[in-house]
């Protein structure tokens, strides 16, 4: 057992939600190293994307919001570890930190909340989503839905249906499945393709600090990991922002290949374009490059304008 000389400060955001994933991080780092409840200090942070909640946010800055006040924390040594949703967490981070471990990843697709299929839904149903690949998606499938805009979290977002603000929502499966809410219908991927690096858990750390690193080894999901930079990889190679309708998964084949489905959208969702790779190991980032530009390239300029890479 890796013996502390203090607490291991764990940063997270406030919310149920947040604080219910960072309380699985600091479980498995527990029985990872044998450390007591003690060993352990989980701080909440209230980030920019928790104070802002009346605007998408595309509008008031994008996924740094979520990470900002994280970032801070750490580099300023305040706290040794950041607990994210990797999907919310930007393409490209600062150089001084890493993502170091993922937990195993969860259920990857959205639940639709308020109804029991897309098709069931009322003619012109208000749809609360700020999400640009779930409104695209959902637009593509039914070009009738009126798609609103409504920001909050897990329970807020429950209650907007619970009141009849919007008649339906989609919420990520993983995350109500951590807090324990069974509500909702299953989107499969085939349909609804899920966003990069969904359902997925990272826990990042100073670069230098390889002590920290080091004690994160031992609940790093390498498959997890694997699929999840992929995903990754391919968003960031299309310049996409939180404007951009885009959609990616990666998964593990029995070969050892990494295939990886990916899409982009117009915003209305009327325009897409789609394709797949398969990836020896060590080439996945090279793959999701290439995939990325070949889509670029097919797309229409109702798709290329939202994405910079085009």
């Amino acid at each position: 057992m890796t013996v502390l000389s203090r607490p291991l400060v764990l940063g997270t955001r406030g919310s149920p939600l947040a604080l219910a994933q960072a309380n699985m991080v600091a479980a498995a780092l527990r029985a990872a190293h044998g450390w007591p409840e003690e060993a352990i200090e989980i701080r909440a942070v209230k980030t920019s994307g928790d104070r802002i909640q009346d605007r998408p946010l595309a509008e008031v800055g994008g996924k740094g919001l979520w990470t900002k006040e994280l970032d801070q924390y750490l580099l300023a040594g305040e706290t040794d570890l950041s607990v994210h949703s990797m999907k919310d967490v930007e393409s490209v981070r600062p150089e001084a930190l890493h993502i170091a471990a993922m937990l195993p990843r969860a259920d990857v697709r959205d639940r639709l909340i308020g109804a029991t299929s897309i098709a069931s839904l009322s003619q012109g149903a208000r749809l609360g989503t700020s999400s640009p690949r779930r409104a695209a998606q959902l637009l593509r499938l039914r070009p009738d839905l009126n798609v609103q805009p409504i920001r909050g979290n897990v329970a807020t977002r429950l209650a907007k249906v619970e009141n009849g603000e919007v008649e339906a929502t989609l919420l990520a499966a993983a995350g109500l499945d951590r807090l324990g809410i069974g509500l909702g219908t299953p989107i499969e991927t085939a349909i609804m393709l899920n966003a990069p690096a969904q359902a997925a858990v990272g826990i990042e750390c100073r670069t230098d600090d390889v002590t920290t690193s080091d004690l994160l080894k031992p609940i790093n999901h390498l498959p997890t990991c694997r699929a999840v930079s992929a995903e990754r990889a391919f968003a960031r190679a299309t310049g996409g922002s939180c404007h951009s309708p885009v959609a990616a998964l990666a998964l593990e084949q029995p070969d050892g290949r990494l295939w990886l489905r990916a899409e982009l959208l117009s915003s209305d969702g009327q325009d897409r374009v789609s394709g797949e790779v398969f990836a020896q190991p060590g080439e996945e980032t090279a793959a999701a490059d290439a995939l990325a530009a070949e889509l670029l390239a097919q797309a229409p300029p109702s798709i290329r304008v939202l994405f910079a890479a085009a």
